[in-house]
């Protein structure tokens, strides 16, 4: 999971919780929508170079994903594409969401870097970096 990757610049290990939820919370991911939402968030993070570490829906009305993505591309960008495919594609595939939801997904969204060392011990490391003889 502490995996580094590089690209021409940077070397880099950005992980990220994210959370986002259906409009008023309706219960609409049921198992078929489900199913196909995985598929559409698995095709989009091919596309624009995320891995999608972890994935779940919780009570049809809300999606967990653990990403991995380059600092440069941005979380919020990633999630902006994630929700504006998922909803073009679900609501044109499950007429069903149009009847019920004016747009599939809230505005809003959850995010929360994870994984690496402990905050503690990233303090200790660069405090320490002058004592080091690195100057």
């Amino acid at each position: 999971m502490n995996q580094y990757k590089s690209n021409n610049n940077i070397v880099y290990s950005c992980k990220y919780h994210v959370v986002w939820v259906v409009k008023y919370r309706r219960p609409v991911l049921t198992d078929v929508i489900e199913t196909r939402l995985k598929e559409l968030l698995l095709e989009i993070a091919k596309q624009i170079q995320v891995d999608i570490l972890e994935m779940e829906v919780g009570d049809k009305n809300h999606v967990h994903l653990l990403l991995s993505l380059e600092p440069q591309f941005g979380v919020h960008r990633a999630v902006k594409r994630f929700k504006a495919a998922t909803s073009r594609y679900l609501r044109q595939e499950f007429p069903e969401l149009k009847k019920r939801l004016p747009t599939l997904w809230t505005n809003s969204y959850f995010v929360s870097t994870c994984g690496g060392e402990p905050l503690a011990k990233i303090k200790e490391y660069i405090q320490n970096q002058k004592r080091s003889g690195r100057e």
